[in-house]
């Protein structure tokens, strides 16, 4: 009878959705994890590390700044507000006192790799460091409360006459006395009638508990999640919107789950150390959401060089580094800071990554790219020329040939004009392109010229080609930033929209195996690339106004404007 009714429970079908929902979301630590504890605040705490299977406190002694930016990296936030020494989350973890001593340089990706007296080794009595960590959260508001009362969100914060339990359970790592798992638990009183609308919970059905399993970093979001049941109201945050994505998709809101995902858009452009956007990749290829993973990769493509100087960029996954290096969208200075690039990861990375997959990553670089004066100096300056020679010379060979041969000449000796590395990148160094530093706020409101302001408008000068035969033979362009319909009227063009780039050449060759794929990158503010349009006809509409949207927001829309050349063979 008694293997009979735990069969029965076992088979139960909310067992099994919590089981799966176990899986998606609950972290077991592992070794050099670190939290902040003892708060319901998920922005401050107290904080512990895990090491040799159990969670232990840091001391403050010595805690500085640098020290709370190597914890924040860690933890994924975006950067540490102050350092608080007194004020108190409760008793120490029961364990031991792991770290004392920590002197960080702020450069490192993870606390234990910082300088400290041993693990253990302390003068310390439990008096722990704690931390108030600046998330930098702007809030995004959904609202699908159409026709619902507000007073549908009061009887779920009142709980009066409430009939069904919602147990929320999440490991902490630690162990108690008797050795089993510390659980931390929190009970949510909600209402049949309520739930009933979600199959997961089997409201319905007569069950009136249920118990639900999160990760302790998901756990003070479930609260927010359950009201937006009553409610159809939700604030999203970038600390909670993974999580709030998490539990849309497995709790079946199908049309929470995809607006959470259109707000990635707008949240990713808010983490300058780019932890968040790799995370936000990895749970994207995990459970298969193609757009948003496109959306990562895109973003970190459109702002490599800002990712190749981040706290994550050591950190890319093998899939991730080789996804943004085959991105023709890719921008960076040219194509040998992108060799430069990859090569600083796989060093950074050492003996962890095997030499065929170094070679492979090596082999997406366009080598006949590089700049004929920089492929120069490879062999003497790349630290895996060595390793990889073969391959190195047998690119590099190719490159010359690029730069020295006409395009008939080299698809005669098979160099197929299909062939990837022949294809540039967006390159942003001179003299491919150009900014016209004119920050402006949009708005219909703006109908008078400004012809005098020299900054909408520049002349520049680049070769016809990037390879080295064409090096002495100059292209003249003109760029200018048309604001409205006088200014394009001036100029003899219609404009649909505003405001639109114009790239005009000033000088004709004739080439005819060559064309010109030139873009216009809005940059926010001179901090991220949020926009690139081609140019069409020597036009390029730029998606700034209230009638458009960009693909990740600036606020008050504040722009640069970057015009880049791409010469390309045809």
């Amino acid at each position: 009878l008694v293997s009979y009714i735990i069969a029965l429970e076992l088979w139960r079908p909310e067992t099994l959705t919590l089981l799966s929902l176990h899986a998606v979301l609950n972290h077991e630590p592992r070794e050099g994890d670190v939290r902040l504890f003892g708060s319901k605040n998920v922005s401050e705490g107290r904080v512990e590390i895990y090491h040799d299977g159990k969670w232990g406190t840091v001391c403050d002694d010595n805690w500085d700044m640098a020290d709370a930016r190597v914890l924040c990296r860690q933890l994924n936030f975006p950067g540490a507000r102050s350092i608080v020494t007194g004020k108190d989350y409760g008793q120490g973890a029961p364990g031991p006192i792991w770290l004392d001593d920590v002197n960080c340089k702020g450069t490192e990706t993870h606390l234990f790799t910082c300088e400290f007296k041993g693990w253990g080794e302390t003068d310390c009595t439990h008096k722990v460091c704690s931390i108030n960590v600046d998330i930098n959260d702007s809030t995004h508001s959904l609202d699908h409360s159409i026709g619902l009362s507000d007073f549908l969100g009061q009887i779920f914060d009142d709980g009066n006459d409430c009939d069904f339990l919602i147990i929320v359970q999440s490991p902490t790592g630690n162990k108690q006395e008797d050795g089993t798992p510390e659980i931390r638990q929190k009970t949510i009183c909600a209402h049949k009638m309520i739930l009933s609308q979600i199959p997961f919970f089997n409201a319905s059905v007569g069950i009136s508990t249920i118990t639900v399993n999160l990760s302790l970093t998901c756990q003070p979001h479930f609260t927010s999640f359950i009201r937006y049941i009553y409610t159809r109201k939700m604030d999203v945050t970038l600390s909670s919107a993974l999580c709030l994505h998490q539990m849309a998709s497995n709790f079946g809101l199908k049309q929470l789950m995809e607006d959470i995902g259109r707000l990635f858009s707008k949240i990713l452009p808010e983490d300058s150390t780019f932890h968040n956007q790799v995370s936000f990749y990895k749970y994207a290829v995990e459970t298969k959401d193609l757009v948003l993973e496109e959306n990562c990769v895109q973003y970190m493509a459109w702002n490599y060089q800002n990712l190749t100087r981040s706290p994550a960029w050591s950190g890319l996954s093998v899939g991730l580094l080789r996804a943004l290096l085959t991105r023709s969208d890719l921008v960076a200075p040219d194509e040998y800071f992108v060799l430069q690039s990859v090569e600083r990861w796989i060093s950074e990375k050492g003996n962890s990554t095997d030499l065929e997959t170094q070679a492979d990553l090596l082999g997406r670089i366009r080598f006949p790219m590089i700049p004929a004066e920089k492929l120069y100096v490879i062999e003497s300056s790349s630290p895996l020329y060595s390793t990889h020679k073969t391959m190195y010379r047998d690119n590099m060979l190719k490159a010359f040939q690029f730069n020295v041969l006409l395009f008939s000449n080299l698809t005669k000796q098979k160099f197929g004009k299909e062939n990837i590395n022949y294809q540039p990148r967006i390159y942003t160094a001179e003299p491919w392109s150009i900014i016209l530093e004119l920050s402006i706020r949009t708005s219909s409101s703006q109908t008078h010229s400004r012809p005098n302001d020299k900054r909408q408008s520049k002349s520049f000068s680049t070769p016809v080609h990037n390879s080295l035969i064409f090096k002495d033979t100059v292209k003249r362009w003109q760029a200018n930033i048309l604001m409205n319909r006088q200014e394009c009227s001036n100029h003899g063009v219609r404009c649909e929209s505003f405001p639109v780039a114009k790239l005009t050449p000033q000088s004709y060759i004739s080439k005819s195996d060559i064309f010109f794929r030139n873009r216009v990158l809005l940059v926010c503010q001179g901090q991220y690339v949020c926009q690139i349009q081609d140019f069409k006809s020597n036009m390029a509409s730029i998606s700034a106004n209230a009638t458009q949207v960009l693909p990740y927001p600036c606020p008050d829309d504040q722009f640069t404007y970057q015009i880049v050349v791409t010469p390309e063979y045809v």
